[in-house]
Order: structure tokens, then C-alpha cells, then sequence
């Protein structure tokens, strides 16, 4: 009777509005309540959710992409794409994407991804004569390409959970995010042409030099994040911090669109974002201890092992889980409640756990831009104020395109496994 009053409640306040951490923390403080728990193991497994040395990831990250924000570095990557891109059948949509592409290498996080350049390439588009749901359908589907491509807080969160390697997660996830790059740059071009959208002028050589050598520093930072890692120069938590470093002194010195007067302002805004981001760890992880003290990971093992134990049926049911749970809740939350249940069942039919690590990871990127709950569609639609149902019916085609990349990424393994093999 508990876990069911448990989930209704949780499906109820979510129905609401209720923002997912208050939802996971008020229906777990019902059920300890009336299954008369002592309410001591709240603070418990809030500050065992927390107490991972990897989550220091997640504030150093944050910080760096509101530096790039604020300090221009946005504004140069999306020059850069628009001189290679920008002179093909719908350059700008193209542009977007690669924009996506190489922010994404920085900042890892989607929704951020979403507010930057969407920010600048929605009204852009918009007064270029694209039609303004397909510029930010473009926007909010790019934008998943972010924590795919490394760095990634989603992968953090894995690594947490799981004892994962998060630098060989991050490797992982690079092909993977290049192909759904790839794949949203191809379904652009093809709509492109279908409406006629415009191009712009080609750009010379000395102008792509040019605008190269602008957005030269930036598209370091990715290079210096990821060979950091992989020559094992530093963790994923320092990598964040020399991020940060490197984007603050880029910002305020090469670019010099961050001034002193912005850091109170950028580092609050970095603080709540990440201090939110926590709480919604430790709360989905008292709601993952009610869930492994009722045995529900084990029920949920046993459901899908009924059905068959075949490798391909298995797989597809675990995306058809993650797609669904991905549709309805925040991405950190839906890792840390299925992500270590699903995986014991991936384990069961000789899956890799790095592989089902992208698999899920991937999946629920996806679910950012699916309706009802899809965060990027929502931020997309109030960037462009447009109705969020315009958004919806712009971005299927992206979602066919992802999906079948998703169905590429979970069937062939060395995808996602070529890369960190290097590492060992």
C-alpha cells in the first residue's frame, strides 16, 4: 500500500509542476512516515547521495559554461560554424548544430546548450527566413548532442553511481555524439532544401582564417579537457576546474567580454544551478533506497527477464524503459532510481557496462526534447515564444534521427567501446 501511495504521489505532484527534487522528497517523506521508518534516514541518504568526490564535477562545469556565456566564447564558436556551414541550403540550421557540436565539448550540459546559442541562433534564424519552430526545434535537439560528447554531468552521475571510469565514459561517448551531430546535420540539410531556406554567402579563406583564429581559444578548451584526461594529466574533477580557469582567463583577457562586475552575478547563478542540481542527487537517492528496500530493482530485473532473455529483446526493452522515464522526469533523477537496477540487467546478458552507460545516457538526452516533460523543448519554445506544440511537431524529424542513431549505438557495442579500449 506504501509504494503504490509512493508512486502515486510522486505522479501526481509531477503532474503539477511540482520540480522533480520536491516531488521525489515529498512522496519518500510520506512513505517513511506512515511505514513508520525513523525520518534520521533522511539526512542520511541525502548526504550519501552527495558524498561522491566525482560530483565536484558538476559546480566546476556549470562555472565554465556561464563563463563562455558571459565572456563571448559562445558568440565565436557560432561565428566559426556559420563560416564553414553557413554557405549551404539551410547553413544556419547547420551552423546551429556545429555549434552545438563544439559548446556541448565545454559546457556539458543540454538545457545550458539550449539557452546560449539558442539565444542567438533562434532570433537569427528567424530573421533570415527560416520558419521560427524549425529554428528552435534545431536548438532544442542539437542541444542534446551536449553531454554525449565530453565532458558530460549525466556521465558523472554514472560514474558515481556505478564505479565507472568517467574518463573512459567521456571517450566513449565522443563517436556517438559525432554521429548524432552528423545525423541532425544531414536531417537540416534535407528539410533545408524540401522549404527552400536560404544560405549565406561563402565565406573566403582569409574569412574562415580569421574567424578561426577568433574562435581558436575555444575550441582549445575542448582539446585541453579531453587530452587532460586521456593523457591522465588530470581527474574529470580537475579537468573542471582548469575549464574554469581557462575560460575565465579567456574571457577576461583574450575576448574580454567578462568584466568584474559580472562574476558576483555568474558565480551565484552557478552556485544555485549546481547546489539544485545536488539536492536533486540526494533526494532521488532516498527515493532509489525506498525503491531497493522494497525490492522493486529486483521486481523490474525479473519482469523484463520473463518476457525473454535474448539479447536483442532485452536491449530494445531497456530503451523502450529509459525512452519512456526519459519522456517524464529529469535526467539526474531517472539515472540514479534505474540506472544501477537496469544495469545489473544489462550485466545478466553480457552487456559492457560503458556501452549501457552511453546506451542510457543517450536515451534519456532524448528525452529531453520528447514531450510532455522535455526541458530543451520548453526553454527552446520561451526563447522563440512560441507555443511549446509548434516546437513539438517541428522536431520529430530529429527525433526519428536520433532514435535510429540510439538503435546503431545500442547494437554495435565498438561504437561506444573502440575508444576507451585505447585507454588501456
Amino acid at each position: 500500500m506504501e509504494v503504490i501511495l509512493l508512486f502515486a504521489i510522486f505522479f501526481v505532484l509531477l503532474v503539477l509542476g511540482v520540480p522533480i527534487a520536491f516531488c521525489l522528497g515529498i512522496a519518500s517523506l510520506v512513505y517513511l512516515t506512515l511505514a513508520g521508518i525513523p525520518l534520521t534516514i533522511v539526512p542520511q541518504r541525502l548526504y550519501a547521495g552527495m558524498d561522491t568526490f566525482v560530483l565536484l564535477c558538476i559546480p566546476g562545469f556549470i562555472l565554465a559554461g556561464n563563463l563562455m556565456n558571459v565572456g563571448n566564447i559562445t558568440d565565436y564558436i557560432i561565428r566559426f560554424s556559420n563560416a564553414l556551414l553557413g554557405h549551404i541550403r539551410g547553413g544556419l540550421g547547420l551552423a546551429n548544430v556545429g555549434g552545438s557540436m563544439i559548446f556541448g565539448g565545454i559546457s556539458g550540459t543540454a538545457v545550458a546548450d539550449t539557452a546560449s546559442i539558442g539565444a542567438v541562433m533562434i532570433p537569427g534564424m528567424a530573421k533570415s527566413g527560416y520558419d521560427k519552430p524549425f529554428a528552435a526545434a534545431v536548438t532544442a535537439a542539437s542541444s542534446t548532442v551536449g553531454p554525449i560528447i565530453p565532458p558530460s554531468v549525466p556521465m558523472i552521475i554514472v560514474g558515481s553511481l556505478s564505479g565507472i571510469s568517467v574518463g573512459k565514459m567521456f571517450m566513449a561517448g565522443i563517436i556517438p555524439g559525432l554521429l548524432m551531430g552528423l545525423a541532425m546535420m544531414v536531417t537540416t540539410y534535407i528539410i533545408a532544401v524540401r522549404r527552400n531556406y536560404p544560405r549565406e554567402e561563402r565565406a573566403s579563406l582569409r574569412q574562415i582564417l580569421s574567424v578561426g583564429r577568433g574562435a581558436f581559444w575555444a575550441l582549445l578548451m575542448t582539446f585541453i579537457i579531453l587530452y587532460g584526461i586521456i593523457g591522465g594529466l588530470f581527474t574529470p574533477t580537475e579537468a573542471s576546474i582548469v575549464a574554469s580557469l581557462y575560460a575565465f582567463i579567456v574571457g577576461m583577457f583574450v575576448y574580454k567580454g567578462l568584466s568584474w562586475n559580472n562574476l558576483p552575478k555568474l558565480l551565484l547563478d552557478t552556485a544555485l544551478s549546481a547546489s539544485a542540481l545536488l539536492i536533486l542527487v540526494g533526494m532521488a537517492n532516498l527515493f532509489g533506497w525506498i525503491l531497493t528496500s522494497e525490492q522493486i530493482p529486483q521486481m523490474l530485473a525479473s519482469a523484463i527477464f520473463d518476457i525473454s532473455r535474448n539479447p536483442i529483446i532485452v536491449i530494445l526493452i531497456i530503451n523502450l524503459v529509459l525512452l519512456l522515464v526519459g519522456g517524464f522526469m529529469e535526467t539526474i533523477a531517472a539515472l540514479i532510481i534505474l540506472f544501477p537496477t537496469l544495469l545489473k540487467v544489462a550485466e545478466g546478458i553480457g552487456m559492457d557496462p560503458i556501452h549501457f552507460g552511453i546506451m542510457a545516457v543517450l536515451n534519456l538526452m532524448i528525452g529531453l526534447t520528447t514531450p510532455p516533460v522535455g526541458v530543451c523543448l520548453f526553454v527552446a519554445a520561451g526563447i522563440g515564444e512560441l507555443p511549446i506544440t509548434k516546437v513539438v511537431r517541428a522536431i520529430w524529424p530529429f527525433l526519428i534521427c536520433n532514435l535510429l542513431v540510439l538503435l546503431l549505438v545500442a547494437y554495435v557495442p565498438s561504437i561506444s567501446l573502440w575508444l576507451p579500449s585505447l585507454m588501456d
